[in-house]
């Protein structure tokens, strides 16, 4: 696969915050050739397990792997769908429930090809990443192995 773009870091520690999200929407009100921008967030739930409540969760990762894997899903994005730009930003770390892990934000000349260039973005981390979470659960703070769902 030719590289066409340079690899960009992916983790950022803890959760991702709303004034981050904010700031790079802001960044693109100059990009005037963008008719489109698609955001996913992906946020922690509270899930009810056996132990009690989802409170958080610890994500680790082979960050070399994770980052080269996040930068060929990018290429492959690019290369499928009319993009203008992308970033993609993942929680490493505890993330409390109710705050933002992953973030997805995908600009096009029409919503189309932002749409669909987001949900092939997040299937494909869910699915190539080597990214793992333990939910933080219950009262005594049990960590518990994620189920990628």
């Amino acid at each position: 696969m030719e590289k066409l773009h340079k690899p960009k870091k992916v983790f950022v520690p803890g959760a991702i915050s709303p004034q981050f999200i904010a700031d790079s929407i802001a960044k693109h009100q100059s990009k005037v050739n963008i008719g489109a921008h698609a955001i996913f967030l992906g946020q922690i739930r509270a899930d009810e397990k056996a132990e009690g409540f989802v409170t958080g969760i610890e994500y680790s990762a082979y960050e070399e792997m994770a980052e080269q894997t996040f930068h060929e899903i990018r290429e492959d994005a690019f290369s499928k769908f009319d993009l203008i730009c992308m970033h993609i930003y993942h929680s490493i770390g505890l993330v409390p429930t109710g705050e933002i892990s992953l973030f997805v934000f995908v600009s096009s000349g029409h919503r189309r090809a932002a749409f669909e260039a987001s949900e092939y973005i997040v299937e494909q981390i869910k699915t190539k990443v080597p990214i793992f979470g333990k939910e933080l659960v219950g009262p005594a703070g049990e960590y518990i192995w994620k189920e990628n769902k």
